[in-house]
This record gives structure tokens, C-alpha cells and sequence, in this order.
């Protein structure tokens, strides 16, 4: 089986002004590079749907949705958050993004696709139950481990983020929900400046100061991180996968590169072949060095998809 990747042509209209740097460009970056490491063409490439209302609202309270629906311009830009504005198609690119993270789990769950990524923007993991924030709109990954649970059935997921900042609303989403493991490295203090004081038996959290270098980075998942996936015996994994915290990247102050992204999916990867049957969704967060972004989701994408 390939891996799915997962994207669509909304998601390269969403646009908050050239200047922003959740850009479509980002999306452009990462496929010349798979095609540039000739990986395209061992993927299996799917068209992202659009999420049904029922899925958002495993994750997002109806009134939010209503709100972010009737903000929706129809020119121009709307400002839900200072840095988190809407163009005539971010609504469109936002329910995409978030089914194609549910199709993700479905082609995994139907054994149709080894693992899957999914290519879609705006990013979701700053968002929370009912606010926009941080470049996100609807949180996807939390819609995709949702989507496990109440569609497939699943008893335990478990979500890995390694973006640079704190994935403030899947927390907010599933702190309540035992069901679902969040585990979250991040730089500390930094934006959205949460996260540090967080104690709970399934929320798992890991900040990190600035200067934060793959060896340091390494010890702390081995040692905080995995020990507490392998307890927790996840059905199926997520990856919340932000590559803002690559030492080009001018967003945030780590110094990981390829090659730690590189191990973090392989370390993933070891659990979830021990208690998932492999079964990996990872979703696409931050990373804003174009360059940097590219190189680190190929390598990313060609550790999940064996090659």
C-alpha cells in the first residue's frame, strides 16, 4: 500500500495578504520538492472533501461554526484574529482541510493506504473549541482523531505535535477526553504562551527553550514522550506536523533539521507498528521557511512512506 496524500485547489486561494507567511506558497514549496526528491510519483494522490458539519462539531461548538460561516467575505479580508484573517475562499479551503483529515483516517481505518498526509491549509491547531487564532480556523487533527473515534470506533488515539508552538486548542478541545493523547513539544515562553503548567493524565506536555538543537530535542521526546505513548497503547496516531521549529526557520528560535524530523517519525512510527498496525494520519501545522519546509516534509513524507 502507498501513502495517501491528501490535498486540494482551495487551499491555495486562502490568502491573508502577500505579506502574511501562512501562505499558498507553502503548499507550492512542499510539492516541487517531493517532486524535486522524486517521491510524487510514489504517492497515492487524493482530492480532500469537504468536511460535513457532524465532524466539525465533534471538535467545534455550533455557534463558532455559524460565526466563521457568516464572516466569510465576499471580498477582501474579515479579521477573526489579529493574524488570522478570512478571503472570499478560506472558508472553502478551511472545510477541506478538515475532511481531508478525516478522509485521511478513513483510508487508513479501510486499510486503503499505509499512512497517510494530509497537504491542505490553513493549519488547524491553534484553534480551539470556539475561537480562531494562530493562521487556524477549523483544528483538522482534532477533527481527524475525533472522526476515529466516533466513525471507527477506536478506544485510544494519540496525537504527536512537533510544531514549534503549542498546540493550545487541541488541548482546549480534548482536555476532558481521556480517550485522546496529546503530546505536544513546543518553545516556551513563546506564542500562544500556554501549555507550560498543563498536568494530566493523558495531555502530555514538553516545552522547551529557545535554542532547543536536534540532541537536546531528541533526549527530551525519548525520555517524556515515548514512554508515555507505549502505556497508553494508541489504536492509531496523528501527527500534528509543524515544521517551524527548523533552525532556518526565522518563526521561532530551534534548531532541528531534517534528519530530527526524520527520527520523530521514526520514533512514531515504532509505536504505532507496536499498537496501531502502523495506522498514521499526519497533518500539516506550521513550517514558514519555504525552502526548509519543503525539504523537511519530503523527508518527513519518504520516512513514512518507506522509500
Amino acid at each position: 500500500m502507498l501513502t495517501a496524500y491528501i490535498t486540494h485547489p482551495s487551499c491555495l486561494k486562502h490568502n491573508m495578504g502577500d505579506w502574511h507567511p501562512e501562505s499558498p506558497e507553502r503548499l507550492r514549496a512542499i510539492d516541487d520538492q517531493l517532486h524535486a526528491a522524486r517521491l510524487f510519483d510514489y504517492l497515492a494522490h487524493l482530492e480532500a472533501p469537504r468536511a460535513q458539519r457532524d465532524q466539525l462539531l465533534r471538535v467545534h461548538d455550533a455557534a463558532y461554526l455559524d460565526l466563521v460561516e457568516g464572516a466569510s467575505p465576499g471580498e477582501g479580508h474579515y479579521a477573526l484574529d489579529p493574524d488570522t484573517s478570512m478571503n472570499p475562499y478560506t472558508l472553502e479551503a478551511a472545510y477541506h482541510a478538515a475532511g481531508g483529515a478525516a478522509m485521511a483516517v478513513d483510508r487508513v481505518m479501510r486499510g486503503e493506504a499505509a499512512n497517510a498526509f494530509v497537504a491542505c491549509r490553513p493549519p488547524g491547531h491553534h484553534a480551539t473549541r470556539n475561537q480562531a487564532m494562530g493562521f487556524c480556523f477549523f483544528n483538522n487533527v482534532a477533527v481527524a482523531a475525533a472522526h476515529a473515534i466516533e466513525a471507527h470506533g477506536l478506544e485510544r488515539v494519540a496525537i504527536v505535535d512537533f510544531d514549534v508552538h503549542h498546540g493550545n486548542g487541541t488541548e482546549d478541545i480534548f482536555r476532558d477526553e481521556s480517550r485522546v493523547m496529546l503530546c505536544s513539544t513546543f518553545q516556551h515562553p513563546f506564542y500562544p504562551f500556554s501549555g507550560a503548567d498543563t498536568v494530566s493524565d493523558h495531555i502530555v506536555n514538553v516545552p522547551l527553550p529557545a535554542g532547543t538543537t536536534g540532541k537536546a530535542y531528541r533526549e527530551a521526546f525519548s525520555t517524556r514522550i515515548l514512554p508515555r505513548l507505549d502505556a497508553f497503547r494508541p489504536q492509531m496516531l496523528f501527527f500534528s506536523a509543524g515544521f517551524d521549529g527548523h533552525r532556518e526557520d526565522d518563526m521561532a528560535q530551534f534548531g532541528l533539521v531534517e534528519a530530527d524530523y526524520v527520527w520523530i517519525t521514526e520514533q512514531v512510527m515504532d509505536v504505532a507498528a507496536r499498537h496501531a498496525e502502523g495506522r498514521i494520519v499526519s497533518v500539516l501545522e506550521g513550517g514558514y521557511d519555504l525552502s526548509a519546509l519543503g525539504r523537511s516534509v519530503a523527508a518527513h513524507i519518504r520516512t513514512l512512506a518507506g522509500l
